[in-house]
């Protein structure tokens, strides 16, 4: 650990020592200098920290060792778990800035291939914006919060071989319980946050995951593999039925005059192709007609925007010039959302700077496409019955939430798997209430709560609720995880 002194007399207590040792190779030591950015007088910009004294104390670790970075006492620690022989995750803890015993959420992003703590952090809820500028509306006001670039690939996460991709979701969640096991048991941080009630919150294809990383979590809870106070998981505009979803775009569409009924029939006769692709258990055709049906959305809509039907201007013109097959077209439409320039060179300077820790065959986001690809396979598969399984066998809070704007999860597909749900027909007798914002007065959302299931219907909000309706978004944080079953 290192001891030291910035201007402005700001005291860092962070520090991390990377030890990499190859076989037939000599060990080398890189050194990680972490330092909050908090200050007593709000938050400080990255350009602002200078560091003044620092003293650093390195220890060697083995190759073998799953811990490849440590991180001491402070505000923030992040670091690298190899989960896997060369897959490597990375993962950026908050602390909460006031209190050690507010709850801890970890949040994952979709994709599969974004970065949470690229995305998620900078563009939804963490402390600072894509200009490094405090965001009002941060989840840390109310939690502490660990990002984790997952599956490996995504964000600041690698592999070293190809083959070290995932390629379905319980690959996926039995990297994710290797990482918190590590998280947990092993490093100081978290072992300090043990106690703390803990959340999954997520996004998109990362509520896929979410998913399944729950099942297997709340198993290792049980057995004491893991020791953390697991409970409960926010599925937001989450992937978890991938053909309902698809199956209502073209009503909604249609509803918001968006197409006409020639686009309605081109693009439900693309649905119905992709179930029989479903139905014949050809799972990678099936990522490929959803694309195809993509297309023709793009085509009848002009450009509609899949993540809000009110925000325009994506660039989906050229791209059948610019990527010559259906995979990298899709697999670009997907993803290019996440990883918009700013973002990128935030995440490739400033921020890469800082963490000291990114091998330098690393960029933020270079291996994210093949993220994508490799999960082609498993992308269209439903995990419902696991959301079916949470709810009815365990007591964790189970939370569903859709924004109003969203295309590609729509509320209307999510709405339609919910009423598969065991738990559906008390559910829907239940009487909805309006949710104000705590700021305006103004109803911000609709939610329903029966027993340890609840969901919240956001408006003025698309596919990325944080970012498109941050006060209701954590307004809705405060309910779910202050509130009690």
């Amino acid at each position: 650990m290192f001891s030291g002194k910035l201007y402005g007399d700001v005291p860092i207590k962070n520090g991390l020592v990377k030890i990499v040792s190859g076989k037939g190779e000599s060990p080398h030591v890189s050194c990680a200098c972490h330092v909050s950015l908090f200050s007593r007088g709000g938050i400080m910009e990255l350009e602002k920290v200078f560091i003044f004294i620092v003293v650093i104390n390195c220890c060697l670790y083995s190759s073998e060792s799953k811990i490849e970075e440590r991180g001491a006492s402070g505000l923030e620690e992040w670091a690298y778990v190899t989960v896997r022989p060369q897959a490597h995750m990375f993962y950026w803890l908050y602390k909460h800035p006031h209190s050690t015993q507010v709850p801890l959420i970890l949040w994952l992003q979709g994709g599969p291939g974004g970065s949470s703590a690229g995305f998620g952090n900078f563009e939804e809820l963490g402390p600072l914006d894509v200009k490094l500028q405090p965001r009002n509306t941060t989840w840390l006001s109310v939690a502490s919060l660990l990002f984790v670039d997952n599956p490996v690939g995504a964000g600041f996460s690698y592999v070293d071989s190809e083959d070290a991709y995932t390629t379905d979701v319980n690959m996926i969640a039995a990297d994710m319980l290797t990482l918190l096991k590590n998280f947990f048991m092993d490093s100081q941080a978290g072992k300090d946050l043990q106690n703390v009630p803990f959340y999954i919150f997520c996004e998109s294809y990362g509520g896929k995951m979410t998913a399944a990383i729950s099942d297997v979590l709340y198993q290792a809870v049980k057995d004491n593999e893991v020791n953390c106070k697991f409970m409960g998981l926010a599925l937001g505009d989450s992937w978890i039925h991938p053909f309902d979803s698809t199956s209502k775009w073209a009503p909604y569409l249609l509803t918001n005059s968006l197409i006409d009924e020639n686009g309605y029939k081109e693009i439900q006769g693309g649905v119905e192709q992709l179930q029989q692709c479903i139905s014949d258990g050809a799972w990678g055709n099936a990522t490929g007609q959803w694309g195809n049906i993509q297309d023709l959305v793009v085509k009848y809509t002009g450009g509609v925007n899949f993540y809000n039907i009110l925000k325009w201007g994506v660039p989906e013109q050229g791209f059948s010039h610019r990527y010559f097959t259906k995979t990298e077209r899709l697999t670009h439409r997907m993803l290019d959302p996440l990883h918009s320039d700013p973002l990128t060179d935030l995440m490739n300077g400033p921020i890469r700077k800082k963490l000291k820790i990114i091998p330098d065959k690393v960029k933020w986001g270079a291996q994210s496409e093949m993220v994508f690809v490799k999960m082609t396979e498993d992308f269209m598969k439903p995990v419902v019955d696991i959301v079916d399984k949470l709810i009815q066998t365990t007591d964790l809070r189970v939370v569903v939430y859709s924004g109003q704007l969203d295309l590609i999860v729509g509320t209307p597909g999510t709405e339609q798997w919910v009423e598969t749900l065991k738990i559906f027909p008390d559910f829907f007798a239940v009487k909805r209430s309006p949710m104000k914002d705590s700021k305006t007065d103004v109803v911000c959302a609709y939610k329903k709560t029966l027993k340890n299931f609840s969901f919240y219907w956001i408006l003025s909000a698309g596919h990325m609720v944080p970012q498109d309706n941050g006060n209701c978004a954590l307004d809705m944080v405060k309910q779910i995880i202050h509130s009690k079953l």
